[in-house]
């Protein structure tokens, strides 16, 4: 967490200097990572939240990919307790399977996910739970445990009161 919450500030300054690391001001890959750090600074929710409006006003520009805006809303709405928009962001259930954490609709999150190029929820799900039985991932042996532990995370650093 240590080194996300230094990129975090890295990129913070960078913001303070020229804005929003668009396409056009830094390119592709430089945007990218920019939104690599944004989506992993989960321990500074008003950075998270303030990058979000300047991705979505970025997006809107067409400077920056709106996927990157689907997961990175969905990440905090996630860490907020509210539905995700796009079905992104998955974790273990308590019957052990991973899975999208809660949305809103599945036609609607199917539509919004189709309009950004991408698969399915259905098909999402088969690929993360593919890909996590082939890395040999395993849900958590306490679900309750976790998800308290979870809890108690999201309210010290302010996601939730």
């Amino acid at each position: 967490m240590v080194l996300h919450n230094r990129n975090a500030e890295l990129l913070h300054d960078i913001i303070d200097s020229i804005g929003y690391p668009t396409i056009d001001k830094v390119g592709e890959a430089a945007n990218e990572a920019a939104w690599l750090v944004i989506q992993h600074a989960i321990g500074q929710p008003d950075f998270m939240r303030t990058c979000a409006k300047l991705l979505e006003n970025a997006v809107r520009a067409k400077k920056a990919n709106p996927i990157n805006l689907a997961y990175l809303s969905d990440r905090i709405a996630v860490f907020e307790g509210k539905p995700q928009g796009y079905g992104t962001q998955f974790d273990w259930n308590e019957n052990g399977a991973l899975s999208p954490h809660s949305f809103d609709d599945l036609t609607k999150v199917n539509q919004r996910r189709k309009a950004l190029g991408l698969n399915t929820l259905e098909e999402q799900i088969a690929v993360i739970r593919k890909r996590a039985k082939n890395e040999n991932q395993t849900p958590p042996t306490d679900f309750r445990k976790r998800k308290k532990e979870m809890d108690k995370w999201r309210k010290s650093v302010g996601w939730i009161i």
